[in-house]
């Protein structure tokens, strides 16, 4: 009898601990006030180009712009990064870096001058693009292609 439970509190220890490794991430709200870009130092004032990592540990690095955060994201061991994060264009929505749909241009006027915004949705991407008459819709995949050294 003893067995069986020692093995029955064996397994339940066991589930607990698998569970703590299926840890989800979430973005969090940016203050202009405190939050500075990691790569360039700059206040991160206009939300609607900024981008975050959740670390793996628990820490938030932020971005004031998605250039800034693929030089980041590119250079960095995955293993670190528990979720990414940028904020879609047309509205306050997080949008995870990788489901995101990208605007590129180099018309388009971004803080450090990147040119690639963020949005929730392709029809959003392309009422941006309708809209303002410029721009290219990319994947995720063409962003973390780009070369992101030297722009910042």
């Amino acid at each position: 009898m003893k067995k069986k439970i020692w093995l029955a509190g064996a397994m339940a220890t066991s589930l607990l601990l698998s569970a703590c490794g299926d840890k989800s991430f979430e973005a969090r709200d940016i203050n202009p006030a405190t939050d500075i870009c990691k790569i360039c130092n700059m206040s991160v004032a206009a939300e609607k180009y900024a981008a975050q990592v959740a670390l793996a540990n628990g820490d938030y690095e932020t971005f004031d712009d998605i250039g800034c955060l693929m030089e980041y994201y590119t250079k960095t061991d995955k293993k670190q990064i528990g979720e990414a994060f940028v904020k879609d264009f047309s509205g306050d929505t997080w949008v995870n870096v990788e489901t995101a749909i990208y605007v590129s241009d180099k018309e388009i006027s971004t803080p450090m001058s990147y040119g690639v915004i963020a949005f929730k949705t392709k029809e959003e991407a392309q009422q941006f693009i309708d809209s303002e008459g410029k721009g290219k819709v990319i994947s995720f995949e063409e962003v973390k292609a780009m070369d992101w050294s030297g722009h910042a």
